[in-house]
């Protein structure tokens, strides 16, 4: 991302940027380690409106994918080798614990 973007947007996109293959994050942990905690929703914004970052490996709260996307997203998370069952996440936040 260009540098010219504002403190919230380069804090979600280093996460992102930082994000490795077949790892999986809520919208709210990229939200806390990009230091804006509660802010889950700004990070949907986020990716909705900025391209090139790893959106597929940001789920909900309870491991779901993304609304109309879920297809597209658990044939990338299952090429980086992350299990997904019923449009959730294995192993995922909700299992967590």
């Amino acid at each position: 991302m260009e540098s010219t973007g504002t403190p919230f947007e380069l804090a979600v996109a280093a996460v992102l940027d930082g994000l490795p293959e077949g790892e999986v994050l809520t919208y709210g942990e990229v939200a806390a380690e990009a230091g804006h905690p509660g802010a889950h929703r700004a990070v949907g914004r986020f990716l909705r409106d900025h391209d090139g970052f790893p959106w597929w490996r940001v789920v909900t709260s309870t491991g779901r994918l993304v609304p109309g996307l879920e297809a597209e997203q658990a044939g990338r998370l299952a090429a980086e080798g992350v299990e997904v069952h019923g449009g959730r996440v294995r192993g995922g936040p909700a299992d967590r614990g």
